[in-house]
């Protein structure tokens, strides 16, 4: 079934391009979530007159995401965090700990854009991915080091 989107789908595409998806997919939810319509002869020819408008729409996200892709790179985020003589954390560093910190320093990105595949339970350098654009990803270092021990 071929469907014009209505906005940036990470796995299907951009706003305004045609794709071809699966029935179901397009009638369960593409469809009644508004996030695209049939490639009618009417709607490929409003897609045609708003064609300048969409463009322009996707230049302002592009924009904005290498912005935020400029900010986000080289940083260094830094946790102190309580450790056993192995290195293991008592506890973890997670999504949530990177987005609090990055927060802090006024970066927003959601959350669903930091990729953490498992929270950080180790000292140590580790470098993380966070989506910032449809095709773009800046990558931060998260640095722990050891907390000193309470006398």
């Amino acid at each position: 079934m071929e469907l014009i989107l209505k906005e940036t789908i990470d796995s299907l595409g951009r706003e305004g391009d045609v794709v071809k998806v699966k029935p179901g997919y397009a009638r369960n939810y593409l469809l009644p979530q508004g996030k695209a319509v049939q490639a009618t002869k009417e709607n490929m020819a409003a897609l045609e007159q708003n064609k300048a408008e969409i463009q322009a729409r996707l230049d302002e996200q592009h924009k904005k995401a290498e912005a935020l892709f400029k900010k986000l790179s080289g940083i260094t985020l830094e946790f102190e965090e309580l450790a056993a003589d192995d290195d293991k954390l008592f506890g973890s560093v997670t999504v949530n700990d990177i987005f609090d910190r990055l927060a802090e320093k006024n970066i927003v990105v959601e959350k669903k854009n930091i990729f953490l595949p498992e929270p950080i339970k180790v000292l140590g350098e580790k470098k993380v991915t966070i989506k910032v654009g449809f095709d773009l990803e800046a990558e931060i270092t998260i640095n722990i080091v050891g907390q000193a021990p309470e006398a």
